[in-house]
């Protein structure tokens, strides 16, 4: 800075005087540039430049410093910052203006607040000081550049708070609606929002939508029942300390009061604001119950002193319909919600609602399809003579699609049960309906007592013509484009019949996991059954296996759902079951329990079946077995072999019913059928009679004309048995019938009214 010949007055339409030399002897043309230079700046700057001495008087400004504060140039010579800008501001820069004189450091742009009667309102300035020299390096005064720096602060604040909203944005796209969960969902938006948007927060949805009605709009006037699913609070204490709207509780039920701000919001689906006047709080305060008492009507306090000041109430609206609402509040020291609050407020309500509403409608999606899959399921513990059974259905999480696992227990003649157990490849509504057909399947063939390989055959044939019912069985899934694999239902399957008698179980297996067998005494272990090709792959045969299990012995199936997950291999898992099973004998049902327990498949990434059975097998003293010769005695003898049981067994209202069923069912296997016949009587929770014989043509019933002779030997053995029926053996085929044990209440048929009824 050149040496100043002293402080004059600015005058524009003066030129600048001549400068004598200065003593440290600078040539006076040189001299002169740097005064012109100086003056050009000082007078034609767009920046207020100001001058002032060493008792921090100004003596020379600008024309664009004047013109901010309004006075003349000549006005400002021996003035301090006291008489023009406010005491504070002004002692602070006083105190700067020494501090560089002193030290000579500059101060760089410190800001000032101030006012001017160029712009309305409060202006912020950017000034910088610097300390002026003489030729000796001797201070005399500071230099200072001021700038209005308030319309770019503005800006920066502006562009602040745009980065800060499009932030949250962005955060709330990445967090809401990651889970196909209502109460998730909401909790995720108020992570988002406290405390970065606000301090406290709650959601309210309707408990009609939350109970899964298809009308979740409630009442017209916004105070039908709503349910409190998620709240956050940024004080030190939780929202249901503050009172109003955020006195109730996660999970409570209430409603809004008519004339509240909530239930305004409610009814036009427009934001509403709540101010901190105790009028504007009271009409906010909601309505616990029915009872249609006010919770509160003043401003509740914030731990610490403060007070909700400002409240935004924002309905969450998905396809024009309201599905509740979010409170959004800043206690009193935080800015109050703007113009820029209510609409990011909408946009993040409106993002959450979207989800929610994608929530609701999967869930009643998924619970429709639940219901289906439960449906086709066996209800409760089934019964079977010889096994004690157990199973457990757990479906899949929320979240998950609803699967096509199934398993069944299906009794068959000659006191056989089959077990089996299923899983449809794929997940939806579509695998539960396959998974239904495929049950259906299961059941129909079963019952005409087919082989094991036979059945899965058939439903594998059932299963090709599921996805192209025109091309049938002729069509494999293998040979099929790869566009249409969609198309295509594969679903694995085991299927085991176990006889009662003679404790022996054949099993087949269409892909699916390995039975597991524990023994009295022995480890668990994998039984060795051909694995098989999935159902709805075609043309590939299925072999089976014949097992004897020992009394006692416990025969597991399952889906893959229980021993496979992405936490680990399913080596791992088949090992797990096979540990849990190895523990020392338990009831049926808790050892079910162990199992689920131990393999932790509570984690839901599938549906989970599985069917226990414990073998107790007929007692000797529960069967009679004999061999008749194929001649006319043998039916006199039939119903002496069955005499001889029943009576130690204590059935002696049942010995006339069941001598005249025998006889009837042995004189057709000698007019019938040729070779030995076999008769055999069962006990166990029903009397089962079976008469063998060589013929393979089944037995059908006919109606006799009131002419005929015979032909109602059938019919008599319909109307007197509990059931009956006949199915094919390797070497001819079995009739049998059963009779319902007495019970000391029902009485035996009447064997005249049985006859008369046949005519």
């Amino acid at each position: 800075m050149p040496d100043l010949p002293g402080p004059r007055q600015e005058r524009p339409d003066v030129p600048p005087q001549p400068v004598p030399t200065a003593a440290d002897g600078t040539h006076p043309i040189d001299e002169s540039y740097e005064i012109a230079a100086f003056e050009a700046i000082f007078g034609q700057s767009s920046m207020g430049l100001f001058l002032a001495d060493t008792r921090l008087k100004l003596f020379r400004v600008n024309e664009r410093f004047a013109r901010v504060y309004g006075k003349p140039v000549e006005e400002y010579r021996g003035r301090t910052p006291h008489d023009f800008l406010p005491r504070v501001e002004a002692d602070r820069l006083a105190a700067a203006l020494r501090q560089v004189l002193d030290g000579g450091d500059p101060v760089l742009d410190m800001q000032v607040v101030g006012t001017s009667p160029a712009a309305p309102g409060r202006r912020r300035f950017s000034i910088s000081l610097y300390r002026l020299h003489d030729g000796l390096r001797s201070p005399i005064g500071v230099a200072g550049v001021a700038t209005d720096v308030t319309i770019r602060q503005r800006d920066e604040r502006e562009a602040a708070h745009t980065r800060r909203d499009l932030a949250l944005l962005n955060e709330a796209g990445a967090r809401i609606g990651g889970s196909l969960d209502l109460e998730s969902t909401a909790r995720q938006l108020l992570d988002v929002a406290v405390p970065h948007f606000c301090d406290l927060a709650a959601v309210d949805l309707y408990q009609a939508l939350l109970a899964g009605d298809d009308d979740p709009i409630g009442s017209a006037d916004g105070s039908a029942e709503l349910r409190r699913v998620a709240a956050a609070s940024a004080v030190s204490s939780g929202p249901e300390s503050l009172g109003g709207e955020f006195a109730v509780l996660v999970g409570d039920v209430h409603r809004y009061p008519f004339g509240s701000t909530a239930a305004r919001a409610l009814r036009t689906a427009q934001v509403q604001t709540v101010s901190t006047t105790d009028a504007e709080r009271a009409d906010a305060v909601l309505t616990p119950g029915d009872t249609g008492q006010a919770a509160g009507s003043a401003a509740a306090p914030v731990p610490g002193g403060g007070v909700v000041q400002s409240t935004l109430v924002v309905p969450m609206v998905a396809r024009d319909i309201v599905l509740g609402l979010v409170h959004f509040s800043r206690a009193k020291g935080s800015e109050p919600f703007g113009e820029r609050d209510i609409s990011l407020a909408a946009e993040l309500t409106a993002r959450a609602a979207v989800s929610i509403d994608n929530a609701r409608l999967y869930r009643r999606e998924h619970e429709r399809a639940l219901l289906l899959q439960r449906s086709l399921l066996p209800p409760g513990n089934p019964e079977a003579a010889g096994l004690d059974i157990a199973c457990r259905y757990l479906p899949g999480s929320t979240a998950a699609e609803v699967g096509g696992d199934w398993f069944d227990v299906i009794e068959l003649p000659g006191h056989r049960t089959a077990l089996v157990v299923g899983d449809v490849m794929g997940r939806g509504l579509r695998a539960a309906v396959a998974m239904g057909e495929l049950r259906s399947a299961v059941r129909t063939l079963a019952l005409l007592d087919l082989e094991p390989a036979e059945v899965l055959s058939h439903l594998d044939e059932i299963a090709c013509g599921l996805g192209d019912p025109a091309a049938g069985r002729t069509r494999r899934a293998k040979d099929r484009a790869t566009d249409d694999l969609a198309e295509v239902y594969l679903a694995t399957c085991v299927y085991a019949v176990y006889d009662a008698v003679t404790r022996r179980v054949t099993i087949a297996n269409a892909g699916h996991l390995p039975p597991v067998v524990v023994g009295p005494g022995d480890p668990a272990m994998m039984l060795d059954v051909p694995h098989g090709i999935p159902l709805g792959v075609g043309g590939e045969p299925f072999e089976e296996v014949e097992v004897e299990l020992p009394d006692g012995a416990l025969l597991a199936l399952y889906t893959d759902g229980l021993v496979e997950s992405r936490r680990h291999a399913l080596d791992e898992g088949l090992d797990s079951l096979r540990d849990a099973l190895d523990v020392s004998p338990l009831p049926l049902e808790d050892a079910c329990d162990h199992v689920l327990t131990t393999l932790n498949t509570h984690h839901g990434e599938d549906d989970v079946a599985l069917l226990m059975a414990r073998v107790s097998a007929l007692a000797a003293d529960a069967v009679g077995d004999w061999t008749l010769q194929p001649c006319s005695r043998s039916v006199s003898q039939a119903r002496e072999y069955a005499r001889g049981r029943l009576l130690p067994w204590g059935l002696e209202d049942l010995v006339d019913t069941t001598e005249l069923l025998v006889s009837e069912l042995v004189t057709n296997a000698l007019r019938h059928g040729k070779g030995d016949i076999r008769l055999r009587l069962l006990l166990d929770r029903t009397l089962v009679c079976e008469v063998w014989d060589s013929d393979l043509v089944q037995p059908r019933r006919r109606r006799a004309r009131d002419t005929d002779e015979g032909g109602r030997g059938l019919q008599l053995v319909s109307l007197l048995s509990l059931s009956w029926g006949s199915r094919r053996t390797p070497h001819g085929k079995t009739v049998w019938f059963e009779l319902a044990l007495p019970d000391g209440e029902s009485k035996a048929p009447d064997l005249s009214e049985a006859f008369l009824s046949l005519f």
